[in-house]
């Protein structure tokens, strides 16, 4: 199997934008089109690139039937002769004609942006049952479909054998995107192996992308992924959840810090667990009733402090033209976001159901970060001495969401509110 250099294209967790969390089933090419030229004004500049459009990109009259179903089965699709799914021209209208993604993605990358999709693991179920064309085999969609292998949640596709007919359908499906100029792929149905061919799709995946001359960064959802399978994440994929969908909810932010505290040891330069989207801002107009985030403004904080400590992907899943100042306060602080890279190793001091203390070293640069979180529901002092940090007697400190500055002799403490956090980046005295 030809191997992907992955960490030549995804040597820092990925930053961009998912149409998921505000539109569900029902993004267009304009809105798509307005939140990237929001990203290129707005948030470029502090590291954010990816645009990605999520779910049922390909069905035709997705969202039309919300109050009965989020994908409605045996919907029809646009699909090509291959076997291969393609955009929904009502809603993407530069597709016609074959174009595909293609100017979308152009017109993305004009704004010095990458661009990315969402696709479901298998192959399209209707192109099974009228036995479609694979592209390079002499088979059909049929032979390489596993009938058995559906999707508990959505209905659109079936599993693909682990056979070189079926290899050949992934390597053509990695072929026409590359084609459109996708860099980025969210696969769905495969990261916590519900079915039994999860795992082998996973490397069919993998070697078509290596096979496409494409750098294509591979995402895969939905988690929790499988501790045991680090390994073969860290092979075949770039992302990889480490959560189910995570909402606007600090339960869901509380157990992401159990969840960190299992991976923390596996992030490295272009492999990376996913804490998931960022759910801040105006959030599900798609499913039917629009709101804005329900975490508070600590809470925000926590979660932010906490993915870019860990050093996860950062996906926003707000719409991007509405968001405030105080919510694009926490996607443009640059300090905050210097924790990301994997040379910045992240470890747990300590949690339990009250508190939680991470820290992070990287030594190479000098840069050193301490971050407490008050994770209940009173308000509480924590605290942490240097000498179990490692960091000698004395040290400076400036905290990173206020910007105040100050010293610690003896340890690193704050008193906090419920849910809210402070982390510091640590300047250590050094005697010559």
């Amino acid at each position: 199997m030809k191997r992907r250099n992955k960490n030549a294209f995804a040597p820092t967790p990925p930053m961009g934008w998912n149409s998921y969390d505000y539109y569900d089933t029902t993004v267009n090419e304009d809105q798509v089109k307005a939140n990237a030229d929001y990203m290129a004004a707005h948030l470029k500049k502090h590291g954010w690139e990816y645009i990605v459009v999520d779910i049922e990109w390909y069905a035709i009259g997705a969202g039309s039937r919300r109050d009965e179903y989020q994908y409605i089965p045996f919907a029809e699709v646009a699909m090509d002769q291959y076997s291969r799914l393609l955009p929904d021209p009502a809603r993407f209208p530069s597709s016609v004609d074959g174009a595909g993604f293609k100017p979308l993605a152009d017109y993305i990358h004009a704004l010095g942006l990458k661009f990315g999709i969402h696709i479901m693991r298998g192959i399209p179920r209707i192109a099974a049952h009228h036995h479609c064309a694979v592209k390079g085999t002499e088979v059909t969609a049929n032979d390489v479909a596993i009938a058995s292998s559906v999707c508990p949640w959505n209905p659109d596709m079936y599993g693909v054998k682990d056979t070189p007919a079926g290899q050949a359908y992934y390597d053509s499906l990695m072929e026409l995107y590359a084609s459109w100029g996708v860099d980025f792929i969210k696969c769905d149905d495969i990261c916590r192996y519900d079915q039994p061919s999860c795992r082998s799709e996973v490397r069919m995946l993998s070697t078509a992308i290596a096979r496409c001359g494409r750098p294509i960064v591979l995402s895969l959802s939905p988690g929790p992924a499988l501790i045991d399978q680090a390994w073969y994440y860290k092979t075949h994929a770039n992302m990889w959840r480490i959560t189910d969908d995570l909402w606007d909810n600090f339960e869901l932010l509380k157990n992401m810090f159990y969840r960190c505290e299992l991976w923390q040891d596996h992030v490295s330069a272009g492999c990376y667990p996913d804490c998931d989207m960022l759910p801040i801002g105006q959030l599900g107009k798609g499913f039917g009733h629009e709101w804005t985030s329900n975490f508070t403004r600590d809470e925000a904080r926590t979660m932010m402090t906490l993915w870019c400590l860990f050093g996860s992907p950062l996906m926003i899943g707000a719409e991007l033209t509405l968001l405030d100042e105080a919510t694009l306060s926490l996607l443009t602080n640059d300090e905050l976001l210097a924790m990301l890279p994997p040379a910045v190793k992240p470890h747990q001091i300590c949690r339990d159901e009250e508190k939680a203390i991470w820290q992070a070293d990287d030594e190479a640069a000098d840069a050193h970060y301490v971050a407490l979180f008050n994770l209940g529901e009173e308000e509480q002092e924590l605290s942490v001495s240097l000498e179990e940090l490692g960091y000698g007697e004395e040290v400076s400190l400036k905290e990173l969401w206020t910007k105040e500055t100050g010293f610690a002799d003896s340890a690193i403490s704050a008193t906090l509110a419920p849910h809210a956090c402070v982390v510091y980046r640590v300047t250590l005295f050094r005697l010559d």
